[in-house]
């Protein structure tokens, strides 16, 4: 197989600076590019030194601005010029950017093989909520941009790939699927949920359901809080933790001060393994979901999944096959925890399905092939 050299533009990654699942997505498939022979020099933010790991050599940069939307273009152009450094000794194959924040670096680079992939859009994160706001509108204007002038463009499910076509008008064939993919055996592990449980005050044989995100209008959660609540009518002995921070957490705590619910905020890695493997049901009642890592996490954990049928949710889980679809309501969200929770054998029984997926379907290797025949497209 021929090896390439390539180029990650990304704002976040796992060593440095982490905001969501860009970090963990963007992370896996330089790792996987390596594993499978490629080099890839991954260009990002963080203060600390340039490093390699697991075969990516990481080059950070420090940017500064006013607003997001100068941040972003300070971070591009410091970006380009570590990049000039690197190309000058060997010259890249292809450049791989990720969403709308190193678009100015596109620009700089246009004229090279360039891959731009949509892991969302700034009007499925905010919707019409944010409709006049003029960052809203600055950040859309960059995503169009970026699907103009890259010479391919990639979107991480077939709903995000409609929604971009429609946005931007990018062509069908200008544009590929390349779902993200998960690490199964970081998300299993042998726990005691009892033990877990009674550490959060909860008894052993409660039913734990679990909220892990952001706590942002597009993810849902106050859609959740409000479901909780029509649970917690008929199932007195459910128990739910939310964890994740954002915006929305005052209102949250505020609406839930009746509810048996327990705000953790931000947890560690290692925390959220232990919560996901000891939960009974995970739920994701976002509005707007391109792909959702969540879905993978939970499966590989072998759980059960309560999800809006939105995006790359509604995709990817067949329907009391290996997960219950619902409205992004809290009514219909109320109905398919409730379900889950009365059924505990049925909710492991879609859990152990959800993880044959899995393996079937969201494995980083598979999903590099894939990835590499899209850059051979690009300079065919």
């Amino acid at each position: 197989m021929e090896s390439f050299k390539i180029a990650f533009f990304c704002w976040e990654s796992m060593y440095a600076e982490r905001v969501g699942g860009l970090a963990a997505a963007a992370t896996n498939l330089a790792e996987t590019l390596v594993k499978q022979n490629h080099e890839v020099h991954f260009f990002t933010r963080g203060n600390i030194p340039d490093q390699t790991v697991k075969g990516v050599q990481y080059h950070y940069c420090r940017p500064a601005g006013k607003n997001i939307v100068d941040y972003c273009d300070t971070m591009s152009r410091l970006m380009v010029e570590q990049f000039h450094v690197y190309d000058r000794s060997c010259r890249f194959d292809f450049l791989h950017f990720h969403d709308w924040h190193p678009i100015q670096a596109l620009h700089h680079l246009q004229n090279r093989n360039t891959l731009l992939t949509f892991h969302s859009t700034e009007y499925g994160r905010n919707g019409n909520q944010y409709g006049d706001w003029w960052e809203f509108k600055e950040i859309s204007g960059k995503e169009w941009y970026g699907g103009l002038i890259a010479k391919r463009v990639a979107a991480v499910s077939a709903t995000l790939k409609r929604e971009v076509m429609q946005l931007y008008n990018i062509p069908d064939e200008k544009c590929d699927i390349i779902p993200n993919g998960v690490v199964p055996r970081q998300y299993r592990t042998e726990i005691d949920p009892g033990e877990v449980k009674k550490a959060y005050g909860i008894h052993p044989y409660a039913p734990l359901v679990l909220f892990i995100g952001r706590l942002v209008y597009q993810k849902g959660p106050d859609l959740f809080i409000e479901a909780v609540r029509q649970v917690c009518q008929y199932r007195w002995d459910a128990k739910v933790i939310v964890a994740g921070d954002g915006g929305m957490i005052q209102y949250l705590r505020d609406r839930a001060k009746d509810l048996p619910v327990n705000f953790v905020g931000y947890i560690p890695d290692s925390e959220y393994i232990r919560l996901l493997n000891a939960a009974d049901v995970v739920v994701i009642p976002s509005r707007n979901e391109p792909f959702g890592l969540v879905l993978l996490e939970a499966w590989s954990a072998e759980k059960g999944v309560v999800a809006s049928d939105v995006g790359g949710l509604g995709e990817n889980i067949d329907a009391f096959v290996n997960g219950i679809k619902t409205e992004p309501t809290a009514e219909s969200l109320a109905w398919g925890i409730s379900t889950m929770i009365n059924e505990p054998w049925n909710a492991s029984a879609q859990g152990m399905r959800g993880r044959k997926k899995v393996d079937r379907l969201f494995l980083w290797g598979p999903i590099v092939l894939r990835l590499t025949d899209t850059y051979t497209r690009i300079s065919a």
